[in-house]
């Protein structure tokens, strides 16, 4: 046989599973259903009505999981997550929304800087008695 007879060119790669995206990204089926559900990811369905997702999935699944950790809701991250996925559905508005909800995470985090703040008073009080 020659070489040239041999493909060599790499396969790509074969869809995964909800089970292989669930590895991959430690989001539960349950998870991923929701997702799909809320319009946050879609599957491909074989014909026996098995999801199939691509690779790109994985990075998608794991924005949506930063941007629900951030307290955006389903509704609030559907808008927003196709340009922060591709830039040419970067807008103005969009733009102007992930400074909202920037500003709304940066006032979170500095509440729980103050209650830190407030716990290390407790426990050094505490340790000094």
């Amino acid at each position: 046989m020659s070489i040239s007879a041999t493909d060599v060119r790499p396969q790509a790669e074969a869809p995964l599973s909800i089970g292989g995206l669930t590895a991959l990204t430690g989001v539960t089926p349950r998870s991923l259903r929701y997702y799909e559900e809320k319009g946050l990811l879609s599957a491909r369905r074989t014909p026996a009505g098995h999801r199939r997702y691509d690779h790109e999935a994985v990075d998608r699944v794991v924005l949506i999981q930063r941007l629900f950790a951030a307290g955006l809701t389903s509704s609030e991250i559907r808008p927003v997550l196709p340009g922060m996925i591709a830039e040419e559905h970067r807008t103005g508005a969009l733009v102007s929304a992930l400074r909202g909800y920037r500003d709304r995470l940066r006032q979170e985090v500095a509440r729980q800087v103050d209650t830190i703040d407030i716990l290390d008073e407790v426990i050094d009080e505490q340790d000094r008695a």
